[in-house]
C-alpha cells in the first residue's frame, strides 16, 4: 500500500503540475490582454487629448483672424497699478484702472477676443519694463511666458514687435517656428518699422508731426494721374502717407504713373508710410504672365517696387527671375528700403492727415504737446499716426494722457492707428482707451 500510495501521490503532483501550468498560461494571456487594453485605452484618451487641443488652438486662431488684439478681461474689474509703476513715475499721481470697459477696437469696430487673466500681471510688468529702456529684461519675461499662452497672444505679439524695433530678424523668425508649431497657423512675416536699426541698441526719436496723406482709390489706370498730382503741391520735407486700401483693380497704364510718382517721391529722400503695399502687390501679381509682354515693363516693375518697399527681398528676387525671362533683360537690383514703414490694408482708411508720432516719447515732451493742440485745432477728429512710434517712456506717456484726456473733454474723437503691442499694453494700462480708440496693427 505504501508503494501504491507513493505511486498514486506522484500522480496527482503531476496533474496539480499541468493545472498550475494552465492557470498561470490563462493568467499571463489575461495580464497581456489586460496591458493591451489599458495601452489602447491611454492612446484614445491621448487622441482625444489632443484633438481637444487642436479644435482649442483653431478657434483661437478663428477667434484671432476675426477679432484681432485682445481686450484684456482683467481689464474690466478696478485694478491698481503694479509696484513697479509707481516707482517708475517718481510717484506721481496715476489714472487707476476703474470700470475700464472701453474695448480695444479693431479696424471692424468689434469687439475683440478677451486676454487670458493670467497672462495680465505679467504684461503689465513688462510693458512698464520695456518703457523705461530694459528692453532685455522685457525679452526674457516675454521669452519665460510663452509656454503658458496657449491662448492668450498678447506676449507672442509683444515679443515680435521688441524683436523688430530692436532689428533682431533671426531672433523673430525663430520665434516664429514656434508661434507657427503651437497655433497650427502662418507666422507673422518680417517687416520691420522705419525707425528700427539693427545696428543700434535702441531707435532714434525721429520726425513728428502732422503727416500728409494721400489715398487712392477705384482702379489704378490712368484716372489715378488726377489723384498723384497731388504730391506736387504737397511739402517735400513732410513724410507721406500713401494708402493703397481702396484700390480695387490696376491695369499697365496706372502701374507705369504710380511706379513714376513712387521714383520720385523716394528720390527727395522723403519718409513714407505705405499702407496696404502687400494687397497692392498680390493685384498687380494677378495681371503678369510669365512671358506675355503685351502689358509692357510697368506692371513688372512696380510688382517689383512695392516687394522691395515691403523688403521682401526672397520674393523680390524670385520675381526678378521672372521678369528677367519675360524681357529678357537685366532686372533691377534689389535695395533696402529706407525711411519706408509699412501698414496693412485698413477697413477704414483715414479721411484727413494724421499726426505722426516720433520713434521714441520719452523726458520733456513740452514741444510735442505744443505741436499736438496746432493739429488738433484744426482737427474735431484727431488721429495719431503710431506707425514708427516703437517705445514710450512711463512717466513722458502719461504726460501724453493727460493731453489726450484734454482734447476728449473737448469733444474730439481721439485714434491712435498702428500701435505696436508693446505700447498699446502700457497704454490700456494707463487708462488711454477710456479715452481714446486704440487700434494696434495686426499680426
Amino acid at each position: 500500500m505504501g508503494l501504491f500510495s507513493i505511486f498514486k501521490k506522484g500522480k496527482v503532483d503531476e496533474r496539480a503540475v499541468e493545472t498550475d501550468d494552465a492557470d498561470a498560461a490563462r493568467l499571463a494571456a489575461n495580464s497581456e490582454l489586460e496591458r493591451q487594453r489599458a495601452q489602447q485605452s491611454d492612446l484614445q484618451r491621448e487622441i482625444a487629448r489632443a484633438t481637444a487641443m487642436k479644435i482649442d488652438a483653431i478657434e483661437a486662431a478663428m477667434a484671432a483672424d476675426i477679432f484681432n488684439e485682445p481686450e484684456p478681461a482683467w481689464a474690466r474689474k478696478p485694478r491698481t497699478l503694479p509696484a513697479a509703476a509707481a516707482a517708475a513715475n517718481d510717484g506721481a499721481t496715476l489714472p487707476l484702472l476703474d470700470q475700464y470697459t472701453t474695448e480695444l477696437l479693431g479696424d471692424e469696430d468689434m469687439p475683440l477676443e478677451a486676454a487670458a487673466a493670467e497672462s495680465a500681471p505679467i504684461v503689465e510688468e513688462i510693458a512698464i519694463l520695456y518703457s523705461n529702456g530694459q528692453a532685455e529684461v522685457a525679452e526674457q519675461m516675454l521669452l519665460g511666458s510663452l509656454p503658458d499662452s496657449a491662448q492668450d497672444r498678447t506676449v507672442w505679439w509683444m515679443l515680435f514687435d521688441l524683436y523688430q524695433v530692436l532689428g533682431r530678424q533671426e531672433s523673430f523668425e525663430n520665434v516664429s517656428i514656434d508661434y507657427a508649431s503651437q497655433y497650427e497657423t502662418s507666422p507673422p512675416s518680417w517687416v520691420p518699422p522705419a525707425s528700427a536699426d539693427s545696428k543700434a541698441r535702441e531707435v532714434t526719436r525721429g520726425y513728428s508731426g502732422v503727416t500728409p496723406t494721400l489715398g487712392l482709390a477705384g482702379i489704378l489706370n490712368a484716372s489715378v494721374a488726377a489723384q498723384l498730382e497731388r504730391l506736387d503741391g504737397m511739402d517735400q520735407k513732410q513724410p507721406l502717407r500713401l494708402d493703397f486700401s481702396r484700390v480695387n483693380g490696376v491695369d499697365p497704364e496706372g502701374c507705369a504713373l504710380l511706379l513714376a510718382a513712387l521714383k520720385k517721391v523716394q528720390a527727395a529722400d522723403r519718409d513714407l508710410i505705405v499702407v496696404g503695399a502687400a494687397e497692392l502687390a498680390e493685384q498687380v501679381r494677378c495681371i503678369l504672365t510669365i512671358g506675355n509682354r503685351d502689358g509692357g515693363e510697368a506692371p513688372w516693375l512696380l510688382y517689383l517696387e512695392l516687394l522691395r518697399l515691403l523688403n521682401q527681398e526672397k520674393e523680390f528676387e524670385e520675381a526678378s527671375m521672372d521678369y528677367c525671362v519675360t524681357f529678357e533683360v537685366s532686372p533691377p537690383p534689389f535695395v533696402a528700403p529706407k525711411k519706408v514703414a509699412n501698414a496693412p490694408r485698413q477697413a477704414t482708411a483715414a479721411a484727413s492727415d494724421r499726426f505722426m508720432l516720433p520713434a521714441v516719447i520719452e523726458g520733456d515732451i513740452g514741444t510735442l504737446l505744443t505741436a499736438i493742440d496746432a493739429y488738433a485745432s484744426e482737427n474735431q477728429v484727431v488721429v495719431f499716426d503710431c506707425g514708427r512710434l516703437a517705445r514710450m517712456e512711463f512717466g513722458a506717456a502719461s504726460a501724453l494722457q493727460s493731453k489726450v484726456a484734454e482734447l476728449a473733454g473737448a469733444s474730439r474723437r481721439v485714434e491712435f492707428r498702428d500701435l505696436n503691442h508693446l505700447v498699446a499694453a502700457l497704454m490700456r494700462l494707463l487708462g488711454y482707451a477710456d479715452i481714446a480708440r486704440l487700434f494696434p496693427h495686426k499680426y
